[in-house]
């Protein structure tokens, strides 16, 4: 599936205020082979839902950086469970308890955080990516996260030219909230990103 930047910007107008399962259903239909990822980190229940809700055979791309909060591991096997999620597991080459060792995890001033973010993150997503090879990537990105994000919008391309497909964009956390309750979806929000200060910090696998 190939569309030029004038393309999606008019998909991008008719998709706005379009309900996402039509989006996703959209997508879907037009892609040979489409991935969802996540990291269970709050709100990603919505985007799971809402995909598999319509083809569970999809894949899931776990990229797990081995640093998660026992309650991030618990809401990811109850999501797992429930949902019947297509779970494909990518985690780093070194072990945590290795890394913590020798690296521990580096501030984000100290010239070790960009290996510890290849390490964790960066190089478990390509791996993933170089797996699957994916022409569509449902992702759960949205509106006021980063700088970055607000440059984008529900469909956007990834560097290497995969249709990324964001249904929730203009979701707000109120919106999403009604999502899940009206489903009775459970939420995580003690989730931990080791590579990320702020909550607002760019993760690096989207720019």
């Amino acid at each position: 599936m190939a569309f030029s930047q004038e393309s999606i910007a008019k998909l991008n107008k008719h998709f706005k205020g379009i309900d996402p399962q039509e989006i996703i259903s959209w997508a879907i239909t037009n892609a040979k082979t489409p991935v969802v990822t996540t990291n269970f980190r709050p709100y990603e229940v919505a985007i799971l839902h809402a995909v598999t809700d319509i083809d569970n055979s999809i894949p899931v791309i776990w990229c797990d950086t081995g640093y998660n909060t026992s309650n991030t591991y618990k809401h990811a096997e109850e999501l797992i469970a429930r949902l019947e999620l297509n779970v494909k597991l990518f985690v780093p080459k070194q072990t945590a308890a290795h890394r913590d060792a020798v690296m521990g995890i580096p501030q984000i001033d100290d010239s070790q955080h960009a290996i510890f973010t290849e390490q964790v993150k960066l190089e478990p997503f390509r791996r993933a990516m170089e797996e699957h090879k994916p022409d569509v990537w449902f992702t759960n990105l949205r509106k006021g996260q980063t700088a970055h994000r607000d440059s984008l919008d529900v469909l956007s391309l990834s560097k290497d030219g995969v249709l990324k497909v964001s249904p929730f964009y203009y979701w707000s956390d109120t919106q999403l909230d009604a999502y899940l309750n009206e489903r009775n979806l459970p939420n995580e929000h003690k989730y931990f990103d080791p590579t990320k200060v702020l909550e607002n910090r760019e993760c690096g696998l989207h720019t």
